[in-house]
């Protein structure tokens, strides 16, 4: 028997609605077995409109791969031995509660990766857990690669009810972000729901995009104005935009009089860069950046906003506070009277007021131990748990879950963080498939996959360009010994006496995925209740009102000192372009999110390997061609790639996806798993003071040819 079931993709944050083909056969016995045969996208929901992208596609060959992991594993002797999930639980919290009372909380930690951010329940169960028993130890992707997001926000203060709507801007600046691949973009961005449709048919009401990026993404072939940024040079671009703008006047003087501080200092901190300089540097025409100025600017309705490129490159920070100090000069806020774009259903409150909150310390959490770096609130910097791990001495973290995620590929300085993954007494891995990270583990649990649980669409409710939200039940059941994410920290909590706490109450491992989500979302402004009674539905009626505020509740710093500080740094620098003339740079892939998709058999079709995308030029003046290996050398490390021709490369750039190849420190099989970029990156030098983030993309290089050219 074949049936269609409804649900969302959970491959990506963006949370398409699916039609998932069910087949049930009937087995000897009575019983009967559940297979998923293909997946579509659902042209009748009113927002996505049957789109879908060829990852999600991909859904029922990761479902039934015969490579996938059916049941928790135990490290023996000289392999993985099949245990219960009970078992595995049971020893895992035996040696936790040892290690808790030898050497307290801090020494037992979680790392919650972009895989079980997918699953809303899980990285607030995980935190819950970590509340529990008093432990600081809780690290997430969200520090790996864009931690500035939050930072910034804090440090320079956040409009409550948000910048301006993206469905009605008039201009929208993309500073090294790709929707139209990665599907996902920042709050007021284009977003990845059908997003080739939505910037046409913005673009067709009048919308102006204005791209800033090194490479010409798909995004910036569709932009009204594109500027090729030289990787790195993103605060040198933004400073001389603003400067044009606070020169020229052309900024909202009476919204910076209401709201803004130190508006005069940051006029001063940025006026050495002259457009001629910022030309040059940035290596974009002057006509472009002046005019990329004055469109922003004229507006009267759009933001700026940052993606993973510029959050992992050099400065991120300060460069996430310039994209936002353009927002605050120019007001680009909602006011009294608007509705926001997204539902915000999941967060309580059905309104939001009109005024600034005010500016606080971005990293209020404990101090590591090393760095002279603090936690971000909530959480540790994941950049930094490999020297928590590897570090002696009190709160050194010994135990380590590794929920939906990849280290030895994802992390930063991949021969450090191999060395912390062996120097741990205890490694929990919990995911679908083997992986470079569950080469050093004690402990694997087999994952259920997306259509094995129940979800909601929490990730997107604070980006879908609609009030809308999206809520599935598990479509497909299986009989194996898999768990949720969940399902681990409650089984732990329940052996180890530690409560998990969430806001519609306590859990218990004899809980379901529906009642786990009631207890996460418990003062949600929609009761999940609802939620599931409304599931692909836009509800504009339900949309959240802007409120007047109290404009004496805070004011926007956009100058604080240590920012001043670092725009003079940044304006004194001059790159070392002899001994390392190339920058690297991080890019997204249609066919792979980060270490997933390269084992599905519909993806290795397109690609088994992260591309080293070279301009032609510099492909034909290193003697190498396409298909062919380059050696890319960084300060810190080297690595094999293959060479691949890409005309939207800027000359003197690599551009590759991160999170490839194995935990190998060497690339003979380069062709077949791709290369770690993550070798070529130090977390000991040049880091950012505040975020901890380490330079991930325009990273300085050399290229080298790697084997004879044909």
């Amino acid at each position: 028997m074949t049936e269609t079931r409804r649900s969302f993709c959970r491959v990506c944050h963006a949370a398409c609605p699916i039609l998932v083909e069910v087949e049930t056969d009937v087995v000897e016995g009575g019983g009967s077995v559940e297979r998923a045969v293909s997946i579509k996208g659902d042209r009748d929901d009113p927002l996505f409109e049957g789109y879908s992208c060829i990852k999600g596609r991909q859904i029922p060959d990761q479902h039934h791969d015969p490579n996938r992991l059916r049941s928790a594993l135990r490290r023996g002797d000289d392999r993985f031995e099949v245990i219960s999930t009970a078992d595995a639980l049971d020893g895992i919290a035996a040696q936790i509660d040892a290690i808790v009372e030898q050497h307290g909380p801090r020494a037992v930690a979680s790392y919650t990766g972009t895989g079980a951010f997918q699953n809303a329940a899980s990285a607030a169960v995980a935190k819950a857990w970590h509340d529990g028993f008093g432990s600081p130890s809780y690290y997430t992707s969200v520090t790996i690669d864009q931690p500035a997001h939050r930072a910034a926000a804090l440090r320079m203060g956040a409009w409550e009810a948000g910048w301006d709507n993206f469905t009605d801007s008039d201009v929208s600046l993309a500073i090294g972000y790709n929707p139209l691949v990665s599907s996902y973009g920042p709050a007021s961005g284009l977003q990845g729901t059908n997003p080739f449709v939505a910037l046409r048919r913005a673009q067709e009401r009048g919308l102006q995009m204005i791209v800033i990026d090194p490479r010409r993404t798909e995004l910036a072939q569709a932009a009204d104005l594109y500027l090729p940024v030289q990787p790195g040079e993103d605060p040198t671009l933004l400073a001389g935009m603003l400067r044009i703008i606070l020169d020229r006047g052309l900024h909202d003087a009476d919204f910076c009089a209401a709201y803004v501080d130190h508006v005069a200092e940051l006029e001063r901190s940025v006026a050495p860069f002259t457009l001629d300089d910022v030309a040059e540097r940035a290596r974009v025409p002057a006509a472009d950046v002046e005019a990329a100025a004055e469109l922003f600017a004229a507006g009267p309705r759009g933001a700026a906003g940052t993606g993973t490129g510029p959050n992992m490159a050099p400065h991120s920070l300060l460069t996430e506070h310039l994209a936002l100090s353009l927002n605050v000069v120019c007001g680009r806020v909602n006011q009294p009277g608007d509705r926001l774009e997204s539902g915000y259903f999941l967060y309580p409150g059905d309104t939001r007021r009109a005024q600034v909150i005010p500016p606080s310390n971005p990293t209020p959490g404990p101090a590591h131990r090393v760095g002279d770096l603090a936690g971000m609130p909530g959480e540790m910097l994941t950049n930094r748990l490999a020297d928590e791990i590897l570090t002696p001495g009190d709160g050194q973290v010994r135990a380590l879950i590794v929920s939906g995620g990849n280290p030895v590929v994802a992390f930063p300085d991949q021969a450090k963080t191999i060395a912390a993954m062996e120097a741990l007494e205890l490694l929990v891995v919990i995911d679908h498939r083997h992986t470079a990270t569950t080469e050093f583990a004690d402990y694997v649990f087999g994952a259920r996959l997306e259509l094995e649980r129940a979800d909601v669409t929490h990730i997107m409710d604070r980006r879908f360009p609609a009030p809308y939200v999206n809520y599935t039940p598990a479509v497909l059941h299986t009989d194996d010994d898999l768990v949720a994410e969940w399902e681990v920290f409650a089984g732990i909590a329940a052996r180890t006496g530690t409560p998990i706490e969430l806001p519609g109450g306590a859990i218990t491992p004899a809980d379901d995925d529906d009642s786990v989500l009631d207890a996460v979302y418990g003062n949600a402004r929609m009761a999940m209740a609802d939620i599931r009674a409304n599931a692909g539905r836009i509800n504009r009626d339900a949309a959240v009102e802007v409120v007047p505020g109290d404009p004496a509740a805070g004011r926007f710093t956009v100058a604080p000192p240590d920012v001043v500080a670092e725009l003079a740094q940044v304006y004194a620098e001059r790159s070392d372009v002899e001994a390392f003339p190339m920058r690297l740079v991080s890019r997204r892939l249609k066919y792979a999110l980060n270490s997933l998709g390269r084992d599905l058999p519909g993806l290795r079709a397109v690609a088994t390997t992260n591309y080293a995308y070279l301009h032609p030029d510099d492909l034909a003046s290193l003697g190498v061609g396409p298909g062919e290996l380059v050696r890319i050398t960084s300060p810190h490390g080297t690595l094999v790639g293959v060479a691949e021709a890409a005309d939207d490369v800027k000359p003197g750039v690599v551009s590759m996806s991160h999170s490839w190849g194995t935990a190998a420190l060497t690339d003979e099989d380069v062709r077949t798993t791709g290369a770690p970029t993550n070798r070529l990156v130090s977390t000991d030098h040049g880091f950012d003071p505040v975020t901890g983030m380490a330079v991930q993309s325009a990273i300085p290089v050399t290229v080298t040819a790697a084997e004879p050219a044909s």
